[in-house]
Parts: structure tokens; C-alpha cells; sequence
């Protein structure tokens, strides 16, 4: 008897990796019974490494991001785009953190909690995904606006305006992580999508997602950093143009491992003829080895949401400012005497180098 046309795979997808356990539909009376795909070293792997690693990237994550609130709140101006920014990041990033924990539990013990709370945990883990990325994108371009343009009204925006853009990206993210909402289930223990096709948006979706950040990121940067170089550039470039540098391999060593992994693993939801049935065995082999290095790229990947905290906030030196006075607030047992007066935002600080906490 021969074997159906398309696999038969079942899917744990962490809305933004997958973990797969694939078998191919045979009739219950086949003799390529030997022929399934056995992925039990490999989910191995991952019940043991998989929730160490998340959590240290949840307790990080929720350290850093939950310092920024707190700095934003007691000492900024929250009508300022710049601070606005980076007040939907670190909310973004805590819904990501969120998810996180969930996933840690599923590669221990399966998908336990039921379809409703797959669809809920799922859109909430997209939504922290998707709002990162378009948020790191506009953040960028702002920057960019900032060093060329630095009198231009986009740089200055305040008040509604700001609003404005916090409720556009966040209809935006809503919209591109519904679809997980609508047609993730839970299928024999594993949380995911109900068929091939929607797996398949969701990782190409995520391509995109990643192709134009990377657009976004050569260009600006490249441009910023050209200026910084020119010889009337004012001092402390070098620091600044190090920390653009390490910005972009952070970027690129962090999420082109993991894009390219799961385009990769894409090629395993498409439909398979009968013809492939000699090739399946190595198809497995191979299947695996995108698996443990799934596992790899995730790491760095996933570290998004307690890095971007570091380079993309604490590293300007009104923020570390705002971190000392803080700390040593809380130092004093709640003595609420230091304070600090909303800061002004400013554009000199920035294309000098001597702040980039934006």
C-alpha cells in the first residue's frame, strides 16, 4: 500500500519556534510502520535545556523591563514620542516574557491546559512578538530622523500625536497575531496551528517581519554611522558608532540563525508525494538536525526581550542617571525624598553621541 500524499504532522509551536514530532499517514494495516520519524531524543533535549534557558530569560527579562517602566513613570515625560517608544517596548516585551513560562512547562510535560488557554497564551506571545519587532523598526527610523533631520517635527512630537502612534502599532500587532488566536487548538498534547497552512503564514509571516527589520537596520544605521564618521562630527563618536556596531550583530546574530531555521523547517509542511516515500528516512535525519539547531538559534533569538532593555534604554547616560537615583531610593527603605524633575527631550545628545538611550 502506498502512502498518502501529504504528512500527517502534528505541531508544538511556541508562536515563534516549532518543536515537531512528525509521522506520516499511513493506513493502520502498512507495513512502513519502521518508516515513522521518532523524535524522542530530540524533545529530550529540549524538556532539559529548554525551560533552564527561558527562565533565565524571564527573570532578566522581567527585571529590566519592569526598571523601565518604573523609571519612565517616576521620572520622565510619557507624552514624549521618544518615551513613548520605549514605553510600548518594554510592555511588548514583557508580554513575550509571558509566554515563555507556558512553553517551559509544554516541553516538560505536553500541552495540558486545553484549547482555550492555548489560544490565549499564543495571542499574547504573539502580540509581544510582532509589537517588538514594528516597535524596534519605528524606534529605528526615529533614530535615524534624529541624527539627519534633528529639527524636524517627527523628532519633537508629543502629547496626541504620541497616543496616535501607541494605538496604530497596537491595532497592527493585534491584527497580524490573530490568526493564532482564530486557528491555534491543541492536537494529541501539542498547541498549534490546526493545519498546515496557517503554520506555514505564521513562518512566513515572520520572514517578513525580519527581512524588513534588516532593511530598516543596514540602512539607518549605515547612514547614521556615516554621518558620526565625517569629520565635523562631534566628539565621542567612537562610543557611539561601537554601540550602532554592536546594536546591529546583536540584531543579525540573534534572529538570521533562527529565520533561516524555520524557513528551513517550512519545507516540512508542504505537501509530499509518493515519490518522496525513499527519501523520508533521510528527511528525518535531516529534520532532526533543524530541530537541535532550532534549539540554538532560539537561544539567541529569544534574548530580545531582556537585551533590548540594555542597548536600547540603560545604556544613555539619563537613564543610568535615573537607575542610580532610583536604586538609591530604594536603598534608603522607600525614602522618597530624591527625586528627579521630568527630563526635557533633546536632540544635541544624540547626534553628538553623548546620549543613546534611544
Amino acid at each position: 500500500m502506498e502512502p498518502s500524499e501529504t504528512p500527517a504532522i502534528t505541531m508544538f509551536t511556541t508562536t515563534s519556534s516549532y518543536d515537531y514530532e512528525t509521522t506520516y499517514d499511513y493506513d493502520s494495516n502498512s507495513d512502513y510502520e519502521d518508516e515513522v520519524c521518532n523524535k524522542t531524543s530530540v524533545r529530550q533535549v529540549g524538556a532539559i535545556f529548554t525551560p533552564v534557558f527561558f527562565s533565565m530569560v524571564v527573570v532578566l527579562s522581567l527585571v529590566g523591563n519592569i526598571l523601565i517602566l518604573v523609571i519612565l513613570v517616576k521620572y520622565e515625560n510619557l507624552r514624549s514620542l521618544t518615551n513613548n517608544f520605549i514605553l510600548n517596548l518594554a510592555l511588548s516585551d514583557l508580554l513575550f516574557t509571558t509566554g515563555l513560562p507556558f512553553w517551559a512547562y509544554n516541553h516538560m510535560h505536553r500541552w495540558t491546559l486545553g484549547a482555550p488557554a492555548c489560544k490565549i497564551v499564543s495571542f499574547i506571545f504573539y502580540l509581544g512578538f510582532y509589537s517588538s519587532g514594528i516597535l524596534l523598526i519605528l524606534m529605528t527610523i526615529h533614530r535615524y530622523v534624529a541624527v539627519v533631520r534633528p529639527l524636524s517635527d517627527i523628532v519633537t512630537t508629543t502629547g496626541f500625536y504620541s497616543v496616535v502612534a501607541s494605538v496604530l502599532i497596537w491595532l497592527l500587532s493585534v491584527l497580524v497575531s490573530s490568526p493564532v488566536f482564530m486557528f491555534a487548538t491543541v492536537n494529541s498534547d501539542i498547541c498549534g496551528y490546526v493545519d498546515s497552512y496557517w503554520t506555514l503564514w505564521a513562518i512566513y509571516q515572520q520572514n517578513v517581519l525580519f527581512l524588513v527589520s534588516a532593511v530598516v537596520f543596514i540602512f539607518c544605521y549605515s547612514q547614521i554611522m556615516y554621518r558620526l564618521l565625517r569629520p565635523t562630527a562631534q566628539r565621542r563618536r567612537t562610543k557611539t558608532v561601537k554601540l550602532i556596531f554592536m546594536l546591529m550583530v546583536v540584531f543579525f546574530v540573534g534572529w538570521v540563525p533562527y529565520n533561516i531555521v524555520i524557513n528551513l523547517q517550512s519545507y516540512d509542511y508542504r505537501p509530499s508525494t509518493a515519490a518522496d516515500s525513499e527519501y523520508r528516512a533521510e528527511d528525518c535525519e535531516q529534520s532532526k538536525r533543524l530541530d537541535y539547531a532550532l534549539y540554538v538559534a532560539r537561544l539567541f533569538a529569544y534574548s530580545h526581550c531582556c537585551l533590548n532593555p540594555i542597548f536600547y534604554v540603560f545604556v544613555g547616560i539619563k537613564f543610568k542617571n535615573h537607575l542610580k537615583k532610583l536604586l538609591s531610593t530604594w536603598s534608603d527603605n522607600g525614602n522618597n525624598s530624591i527625586r528627579s524633575r521630568p527630563s526635557r527631550l533633546t536632540i544635541t545628545s544624540v547626534t553628538s553621541g553623548d546620549e543613546f538611550s534611544l
